[in-house]
């Protein structure tokens, strides 16, 4: 069976979240609000990044300058990208997060060319406009990651899974092995869903070798 890595972005790639920083940084209204109430299920994760981001009028070089430094990647990620590139297992993002900031970090760490499936944004004086498309092309308003998992089960890949948040609690349950640290490794421990926990990503390297 073919093999893909379907890894999240922010708190999983990044130790913490690049999203929230340009939020408290650029967002003006109460954002936070809006993050309680997806913390309390009341609302999805899109709906939350729409909403939110729709709050910053700040342009795409203002919020890109202002992430400079700012972002902390994970050990590791190089060796896990070469190390899914030798072994010929097919390696893609796949985030609730922005696709301009996201591959803005790749850019800057060397790693242009992954693959990244992540909300598309754009700038506009009124507030920036999120949405969400999945594989086949069409506008969702939530599922985002599962709809792409499900599309590269369909395609005959054997998945494994990286994240780090509630919102890959779903996607994790499709993937034939998971990697979890955070809000999802705690979901995993609680409803005995098979997992490997992970800190970096030399970890992963080392335990997915050992599959």
């Amino acid at each position: 069976m073919k093999t893909l890595v379907q890894c999240d972005f922010d708190g999983t790639v990044t130790e913490e979240d690049a999203s929230f920083f340009i939020l408290d940084a650029f967002a003006q209204g109460d954002w936070r609000r809006l993050l309680r109430e997806y913390k309390e299920h009341r609302i999805s994760v899109g709906e939350f990044n729409t909403k939110a981001f729709a709050m910053v009028k700040d342009d795409k070089p203002t919020l890109l300058e202002a992430l400079k430094g700012k972002v902390k990647v994970r050990t590791g990620l190089h060796e896990l990208v070469n190390y899914c590139l030798k072994k010929g297992f097919r390696f893609v993002i796949v985030s609730n997060g922005l696709d301009f900031y996201i591959k803005a970090v790749l850019k800057d760490l060397g790693l242009e060319n992954i693959e990244v499936h992540a909300a598309q944004a754009s700038f506009h004086p009124e507030g920036m406009k999120v949405q969400y498309v999945g594989p086949d092309g069409e506008r969702l308003e939530d599922g985002f990651k599962e709809a792409y998992i499900k599309s590269f089960l369909k395609l005959g890949y054997g998945v494994i899974y990286m994240g780090n948040g509630d919102s890959d609690v779903a996607p994790a349950k499709y993937a034939h092995h998971v990697f979890a640290t955070g809000e999802l490794l705690a979901y995993c421990r609680e409803n005995n869903l098979k997992y490997k926990p992970f800190e970096n990503f030399i970890d992963v390297v080392r335990d997915i070798d050992l599959l």
